[in-house]
């Protein structure tokens, strides 16, 4: 059973990887500068301690789920919106496959050329506008980078500076954290525009 102590060492590696650029949680094993000590000095330890009795080995899932949707403060965590995020993120990630196909399908309908939603002209691609607009998930638009690589290529042309960078980092922060197939995933691409 996970113990208080290695949730609030958890919770702390992944704040540390989702909102500094310098720290990556996976690289360092999830070690941070924490101690036993300064953990018996927070008031909200037992925040940690039920966290750690709830969720236990859905606990790293969990503290992403929230994480991912700007909820930073364990105490915000523990609520309805904390479980519903951990609910919607586990139906994605079981099922990631069929999601990113609801999406790549998302963007057929739209009958546009496939490089056309990822070219930047000053300001977003049009594949980071349907995130805006939760038309697609954000794992499909980890997915798509992790093949074509856009967000770094095309993100030097954006000169916005007070949505992108936000956006950028979420992406970047998340994209080690979602599990797919990569050659299904390209073949999902290729069928669904490649015409017959």
């Amino acid at each position: 059973m996970t113990q208080p102590f290695d949730a609030y060492s958890m919770y702390n590696a992944l704040k540390l990887h989702f909102e500094q650029d310098s720290y990556d949680a996976i690289k360092y094993n999830f070690k941070s500068n924490v101690t036993p000590k300064s953990f018996f000095a927070r008031k909200d330890k037992y925040f940690f301690a039920k966290l750690a009795k709830t969720y236990d080995d859905k606990l790293l899932q969990y503290y992403i789920a929230n994480f991912k949707n700007g909820v930073s403060y364990v105490g915000d965590m523990l609520n309805e919106g904390g479980e519903s995020n951990f609910k919607e993120h586990m139906k994605v990630r079981e099922s990631i496959h069929r999601e990113f196909q609801k999406d790549i399908n998302t963007l057929i309908d739209m009958d546009k050329e496939f490089d056309s939603f990822f070219e930047a002209k000053q300001t977003h691609p049009l594949i980071i506008k349907l995130l805006m607009r939760e038309e697609i998930n954000l794992e499909t638009v980890a997915i798509l980078d992790s093949i074509l690589g856009f967000m770094d290529r095309e993100g030097s042309k954006i000169t916005e500076t007070i949505i992108w960078p936000d956006i950028y980092r979420k992406v970047m922060k998340y994209k080690p954290f979602v599990d797919f197939n990569k050659a299904k995933c390209i073949d999902i691409i290729k069928k669904g525009f490649t015409k017959p």
